[in-house]
C-alpha cells in the first residue's frame, strides 16, 4: 500500500509540476498595417525568436507608430514598431500622447521611412494646398504616417475637420483599404509613411495610375522647423517606375521598443537573435538591409532596455 501511495503522490506532483514546468513567456509584437514593411518583416522576426529562444512563444499583429507605444507601455504587447520622434513623445507624454509611458523602453534603431503621398494620374490635385476639399486617406488615427499628414495640412492652413467641412471626406483605414478606395475613384489622395518602394504604392502604379506629391523648400523647412524629430527626405527619381525625377518629402528613422518589464536575460538573446539573423530578414525586405548593427542605437532618446545595452556593450554598440 505505502509503494501504491508513494506512486500515487509522485504521479500528483508530476501532473502539478508540469504546468510550470512547461510554462512561456509570451512575446507579442505589434508591428504595421498589412501591405507595409513592417508586418511581413514583424512576422518574420517573430517566427526567428521563438525558433532560437526556448521558452517563448510569439505572435505579430498589425499597428501604428502611435498606437504601438500605447500597446507596449499598457501591456497589450511586449515589443513594437515606431519611429524615433515618435517613441520620445510616447515615453515624454508630448505630441499626440496626452501622458507620459513609461514603461517603455529602447531596443534598436532600423532604416529610414518617407512619407509618401500619390493621387490619381488624371487629378488636378498638384500640390497639397489642393487638397482643402478631397477625399483623403492619411492612415489609421494613431498611426505616425497620419500624424505627418496633419503636420504637412497644417502648414498649408488645412486640417482634417475643415476637409470635411469644405464637402472632402478622411478615411482612416489601412493600406489595402486605401488601393482598394482609391482605384474604385472613393479617395482623390493616399498617403503613407513607410519604405520604398511600398507594394501599395506600386499597385496603384499599374492600376489607375498615380502621380506623388512633393514639398517645396520652404513649406519642407518650416514642417521640419515645427516638429522636432522630423528630417527632409527624397523620394529618388526610379525608385518608383513613375517617377521620373526626384520628389522632397518628409523622413523619419524607425525604432523597436520593448516592455520595462520583460526580464533582462530575455531581451539580452532577443537582441543577440535579432542581429545574428540580419541576412534572414533582409530576404523578407530589401529594405532591412539599410539596417546596420553600428546605428542600433542612433537617435535613441529614451532609456535603452538593460538587457538590449548588455548586448550592444558586447556587440561594440556605443549610444
Amino acid at each position: 500500500m505505502r509503494l501504491m501511495h508513494k506512486v500515487a503522490v509522485a504521479a500528483v506532483a508530476a501532473v502539478l509540476i508540469a504546468p510550470a514546468a512547461q510554462a512561456q513567456q509570451f512575446v507579442r509584437m505589434v508591428s504595421g498595417p498589412s501591405g507595409g514593411s513592417w508586418y511581413p518583416l514583424g512576422a518574420k522576426i517573430m517566427q526567428v525568436m521563438q525558433e532560437e529562444i526556448k521558452g517563448i512563444s510569439t505572435s505579430n499583429q498589425p499597428g501604428g507608430g502611435i498606437s504601438n507605444i500605447l500597446a507596449v507601455n499598457g501591456g497589450d504587447a511586449q515589443i513594437g514598431w515606431s519611429y524615433a520622434h515618435t517613441t520620445f513623445n510616447g515615453y515624454s507624454g508630448k505630441g499626440k500622447f496626452t501622458k507620459p509611458n513609461p514603461n517603455v523602453m529602447y531596443f534598436a534603431t532600423l532604416y529610414p521611412a518617407m512619407f509618401q503621398v500619390a493621387v490619381r494620374k488624371d487629378s488636378p490635385i498638384k500640390t497639397f494646398e489642393d487638397m482643402k476639399a478631397a477625399n483623403i486617406s492619411p492612415g489609421k488615427a494613431k498611426w505616425t504616417g497620419t500624424a505627418f499628414a496633419e503636420s504637412i495640412l497644417k502648414a498649408y492652413g488645412i486640417s482634417f475637420d475643415s476637409i470635411k467641412k469644405n464637402g472632402g471626406t478622411v478615411h482612416h483605414v489601412d493600406y489595402t483599404e486605401s488601393v482598394a478606395l482609391m482605384k474604385d475613384k472613393h479617395i482623390d489622395v493616399f498617403m503613407a509613411s513607410t519604405s520604398m518602394p511600398q507594394a501599395s504604392f506600386i499597385e496603384l502604379e499599374h492600376s489607375p495610375g498615380i502621380r506623388f506629391i512633393g514639398l517645396p523648400d520652404d513649406k519642407l523647412k518650416q514642417i521640419v522647423k515645427d516638429n522636432p524629430g522630423y528630417i527632409p527626405g527624397v523620394m529618388p527619381k526610379g525608385v518608383y517606375a513613375s517617377l521620373d525625377k526626384d520628389v522632397q518629402t518628409l523622413a523619419i528613422v524607425t525604432d523597436m521598443v520593448v516592455s520595462k518589464d520583460l526580464p533582462t536575460d530575455l531581451v539580452y538573446k532577443m537582441c543577440k537573435v535579432f542581429w545574428a539573423h540580419h541576412d534572414d530578414f533582409a530576404q523578407v525586405k530589401k529594405i532591412w538591409n539599410k539596417v546596420q548593427l553600428k546605428d542600433a542605437l542612433k537617435g535613441a532618446a529614451i532609456p535603452i532596455h538593460p538587457g538590449a545595452k548588455k548586448c550592444y556593450d558586447e556587440l561594440g554598440v556605443k549610444s
